[in-house]
């Protein structure tokens, strides 16, 4: 099975009026293709400095990062991934349709098929009656929303989202979640997703990588045992299995020793 992404040794550090500020340290990780892994930890453990790296949005500091086999710099020119980060990011002269297009019209898809794409992720974001809005017409929620159809546009072989559902309402977020183990399942796109929901992370994860206070370094990889035969929806929400491995993240959270179905790092 190709890796999507390969993460070896890596540290981080920044500078600060005090010394060297150090994010990460020592981190290694492997995704594979197809695979929806969610990094969790407390603030300030290095999750979205860690997203940041493999986007090449940042430089690691030290060890090597790898995504298909290419570097961060070489992989984010060729297109391989969409992000969805906490911050929105719309340019508030488009619409919310010519947002959402960006990416199509960057890849030169033509204006029949982008207009019925777009058409379909608004669908998809609830976001239908509004493809003619500008951003600042929009809730804060619905911004976001807006960003995870960007990102979805282009069906990229990588997600990248830095907590996209923080700003939805609980029944919008639940639906999304849903929403995107679909996507991601049907498009065989491996997920990198950071979170401080535990239950979401759970839902959504093949496994759930639990990472520590700063310098940031995985601590737990816990598999949830929910592979792609497993539907995200309401019943899995209320499966005894389901609430055994929140309470197995909830546990390497807080540093009790690991039991049963968990992957040592």
């Amino acid at each position: 099975m190709t890796t999507a992404v390969d993460v070896r040794g890596v540290s981080k550090t920044f500078p600060g009026s005090a010394g060297e500020v150090h994010a990460l340290e020592g981190v290694d990780l492997e995704v594979r293709e197809g695979e929806f892994v969610s990094l969790i930890g407390p603030s300030g453990c290095g999750k979205s400095t860690l997203m940041r790296l493999i986007a090449d949005l940042d430089a690691a500091s030290g060890g090597t990062i790898e995504v298909f086999g290419k570097s961060p710099d070489r992989a984010r020119r060729d297109q391989d991934y969409g992000i969805a980060f906490q911050q929105a990011g719309l340019l508030p002269w488009r619409t919310v349709g010519a947002n959402i297009a960006v990416p199509l019209e960057l890849h030169g898809m033509p204006s029949a098929e982008r207009r019925e794409r777009v058409a379909w992720l608004t669908e998809l974001v609830g976001l239908t009656d509004f493809t003619d809005r500008y951003p600042d017409q929009l809730s804060g929620g619905m911004q976001q929303r807006v960003a995870i159809a960007r990102a979805l546009a282009e069906r990229p072989r990588l997600l990248l989202m830095d907590e996209p559902f923080g700003a939805l309402d609980e029944m919008t977020r639940e639906r999304m979640q849903s929403e995107l183990a679909g996507i991601a399942s049907e498009t065989g796109a491996a997920v990198v997703f950071v979170t401080h929901s535990i239950p979401e992370a759970v839902f959504l994860s093949h496994r759930v990588v639990v990472m520590s206070p700063r310098p940031g370094r995985i601590t737990d990889v816990i598999e949830t045992g929910f592979g792609a035969d497993v539907t995200r929806d309401d019943a899995l929400r209320e499966d005894p299995g389901f609430f055994a491995r929140v309470t197995a993240v909830r546990e390497a959270l807080h540093g009790v020793p690991a039991g049963g179905g968990r992957e040592r790092r």
